[in-house]
């Protein structure tokens, strides 16, 4: 009986090392392999490029004859020599081929895979296949790759600015974005930045200066810091959306010298708005007016401010008449107004620091927009929003209390996180429009509408409930605890946005030109507003919820009248 029972003690004592050393070399084995992928998915910073990488748009070029051989030692390529090279789709290498086992969808498996394979395979059987740092070409792009350009002066080469993605910019995304706006040349930046425009400097520099990787296209080149990898689009990719065509914006009196209020002209039999609007969006203008069969393209200057519209039927007679009129119909082109898209962080840290400060769904995002358009200033954040870091935000990455911007969003409302500020602009806006604008947001994001379910469940009357009294209280506590306040409502900045907005620069310490600020008009929507109506219930707010909420609204109406302000406007309260 001891026999066969020692027999099965050895036996499990073999058994318990074997499962051991098998749990050590699996553990070990998971942990190298999420090394790995770490290595892969890390975000690579700006490195030297490979070989292959510098290749692209020279070498290409000599191997077709395009070139003569003495341009490859020149680094400051000329981009007109490029044009013509409808083969160059991209300035990176084609992926080397690998065993049919090695192909996934997925780049950063693939290129794990790979790895292994080449771990494991002979010296003799040649170099190990590329890593994550061989470029490979942008599959979706039909632009021609134009270059790589300095964007480091004190104007943008490309002042068109689209977006940003942190997470995944692509060269197919960037492009059909110009495309859509009919820009010409789509810029890509530091991996994640998106710009768009339809000139370019006569010179490029060295290719090798643009090597970092786009952010949601794994070895594909998207410029580097202050570096700008130029593609020229002729055609929007299959399934994006349509070109953006002229909006009309009405008839307007001539001003009085055309020449000079009209930089650019075309004179021509039968020309129609499309002709027009296209020779202005060429020459990056972001209006085109026609009179008869003469087209011009202007900027809005305080000589001709597009506020003073005239009657449309005024406009509505044969080309001829319309030729000796003294009136004109004015289109929107869908080039931005560039005089007021350049901005940056502020050369000295503020001495005065500065809150934009609102109830959520009060039109910050908005303000936000005005301000940094019309100072040239970033503005920051309490929090970080990354969806508004992607529309140019770049004051969203920035810590809130590094004084490099020229304001601080933030919602809070406690003594403590007010008294920090020095001074602050106060934003209000109707509690009824800013609790719809804040569920919205809350259910389908910042250019969303919440569903039918969302408004006809117990989540609105709730959400009603708590957040009404938080517009109370958050205006009373400022007014209460700040300590120089400029107030500003929403619908008044609606109303009469340029000298609302003059007020509120001026309140930052800033000087603006008038040009400036009409360029701002002109902008003014920015990429933040919801687009058309959403179809819910048109009245959600039931009679209890407006007997609470006018309440609040004739606590806050004393008490900034006791604060020597202006009351809430009338319309506050529904009737």
């Amino acid at each position: 009986m001891a026999k066969p029972f020692f027999r099965l003690q050895k036996f499990l004592r073999r058994t318990q090392f074997l499962l051991f050393f098998l749990t050590a070399a699996y553990l070990m084995t998971g942990s190298l392999l999420l090394l790995q992928r770490a290595r892969v998915a890390l975000p690579q910073g700006p490195r030297a490029p490979g070989p292959l990488q510098t290749l692209p748009v020279a070498a290409v070029a000599l191997g077709v004859g395009l070139l003569d051989s003495r341009a490859l030692h020149d680094p400051r390529v000329s981009p007109e020599l490029l044009l013509g090279v409808d083969m160059l789709q991209s300035p990176l290498t084609r992926p080397r081929p690998g065993p049919r086992w090695l192909r996934s969808r997925n780049s950063e498996l693939r290129q794990l895979r790979r790895r292994w394979f080449h771990h494991f395979m002979s010296d003799s059987q040649g170099p190990p296949a590329l890593g994550p740092e061989a470029a490979r070409p942008a599959i979706h792009s039909r632009g021609i790759y134009i270059g790589c350009f300095s964007d480091d002066g004190h104007e943008r080469t490309l002042k068109g600015a689209v977006f940003y993605d942190l997470r995944k910019m692509t060269v197919s995304h960037c492009q059909d974005a110009c495309a859509e706006r009919s820009y010409v040349y789509a810029g890509l930046e530091a991996g994640a930045e998106c710009y768009c425009g339809n000139r370019l400097p006569a010179m490029s520099v060295g290719l090798e200066e643009c090597n970092q990787e786009c952010k949601g296209e794994k070895g594909s080149v998207c410029g580097a810091v202050d570096r700008l990898s130029v593609y020229r689009v002729d055609e929007l990719q299959p399934g994006s959306r349509k070109r953006r065509t002229a909006t009309y914006r009405g008839c307007f009196r001539l001003p009085e010298n055309i020449t000079h209020a009209f930089p650019s002209s075309l004179i021509q039999a039968n020309v129609t708005v499309e002709t027009c609007s296209g020779f202005c969006s060429q020459k990056e203008f972001p209006l085109a007016i026609l009179r008869g069969w003469e087209c011009y393209c202007a900027y809005p200057t305080p000589q001709f401010n597009l506020r003073d519209a005239m009657d449309s039927s005024v406009c509505g007679q044969d080309p001829e008449a319309q030729r000796l009129a003294e009136y004109c119909e004015v289109y929107q082109t869908p080039v931005q107004d560039t005089r007021c898209t350049d901005r940056r962080f502020l050369p000295n840290k503020s001495k005065v620091f500065v809150a934009l400060s609102s109830f959520p769904g009060a039109g910050n995002t908005w303000a936000r927009h005005l301000i940094e358009h019309a100072t040239g200033f970033y503005t920051g954040s309490y929090y970080f929003d990354g969806t508004l870091y992607n529309k140019g935000f770049k004051g969203e990455k920035d810590h809130w209390r590094s004084r490099r911007t020229i304001c601080v969003k933030t919602h809070e409302s406690g003594r403590r996180e007010i008294e920090m500020f020095d001074s602050a602009i106060l934003l209000i806006r109707n509690p009824y429009r800013s609790l719809v604008a804040e569920f919205n947001r809350k259910c389908a994001g910042h250019l969303g509408y919440a569903a039918d379910r969302n408004w006809k469940s117990k989540e609105w009357p709730d959400f009603v409930n708590s957040y009404a009294s938080w517009w109370s209280s958050h205006v009373l506590d400022w007014l209460k605890y700040g300590k120089r306040l400029l107030v500003v409502h929403y619908e008044e900045l609606r109303r009469s946005l340029v000298p609302t907005l003059r007020e509120m620069v001026a309140f930052l310490n800033v000087s603006v030109s008038e040009e400036r600020l009409l360029c701002v008009e002109n902008n003014k929507e920015g990429s933040f507003r919801r687009r058309g109506r959403r179809s819910h219930d048109p009245e959600p707010f039931t009679p209890e919820m407006k007997d609470l909420i006018n309440g609040y609204i004739r606590t806050v109406d004393q008490a900034l009248r006791d604060h020597n302000w202006t009351g809430l406007p009338r319309e506050y309260v529904p009737r």
